[in-house]
């Protein structure tokens, strides 16, 4: 390893069989990572984590007595970095995408395995103190999407902002550039099909290259050009402008 000291984990998954193959994952191609402990509910995973404080938790979305969101909930007092496991769920997804979480879907891909983990690692070793955790917790128990965070990869690192303050965002080629209602500008590492995925209404897409957020908007003509709060004049393309319309009949 190099020196570096091993990553202090725990698994958290209802099915046997499904720890054992992450267990066997880990052993033979994460090798960084040194399983301390097991559970298979929230109620075993709660005193686990708070006895072993690990540094990084693989956590099912879904099991018995409760889910992941839950288990940090009662966690909050502790600071570990989360890889979720899920079966597809576009809810769980958009509300793990919003947060920048690291997820993997079942069945695991080695592939995807490694990479969560060398992200994870990396967390780790630049000290990142960004807690993930308590803005997942944040999102899952509030129920208005105007209130709830997102976080941004940016250049620098990680930024977060409420989804309200967003006014429009703007392909920028490998990346996309969000307009803020403050007047500022954020430059995110993630195409803009990424937001149109994970962001819920009031933002809809008017143009390949530009999604706005419906609550800004002060004026449409005809010609098809939007008018925002902001001044920003945005071209609305044929293929999204019935959907466009429809929000306002």
């Amino acid at each position: 390893m190099n020196g570096i000291q091993k990553i202090k984990s725990v698994i958290v998954e209802d099915e046997a069989a499904a720890r054992e193959v992450l267990k066997n994952y880990l052993k033979k191609y994460c090798p960084q990572i040194d399983v301390i402990g097991e559970a298979s509910n929230i109620k075993e995973a709660v005193p686990l984590l708070h006895e072993t404080q690990p540094q990084l938790v693989f956590l099912d979305v879904e099991m018995p007595f409760g889910n992941a969101f839950d288990v940090l909930e009662a966690c909050k007092d502790l600071q570990f970095e989360t890889i979720f496991v899920t079966a597809f769920s576009e809810y769980s997804l958009k509300a793990l995408n919003q947060s920048a979480a690291y997820y993997l879907l079942k069945p695991i891909s080695i592939e995807e395995l490694i990479i969560a983990v060398n992200k994870v690692q990396q967390q780790l070793l630049n000290h990142d103190l960004l807690n993930r955790n308590k803005i997942i917790v944040e999102n899952f128990k509030e129920p208005k999407h105007e209130k709830q965070q997102v976080i941004l990869p940016t250049l620098e690192g990680f930024e977060v902002v409420m989804m309200k303050d967003i006014v429009r965002l703007k392909g920028n080629g490998n990346f996309t550039d969000l307009f803020l209602v403050d007047g500022s500008k954020k430059m995110v590492c993630r195409f803009l099909k990424h937001f149109s995925e994970i962001l819920p209404l009031p933002f809809i897409r008017v143009h390949k290259s530009h999604i706005i957020n419906i609550s800004f908007v002060k004026s449409y003509n005809k010609g098809g050009f939007i008018t925002l709060q902001d001044e920003a004049e945005i071209e609305v393309s044929n293929t999204y402008k019935e959907e466009f319309l429809n929000k306002f009949r």
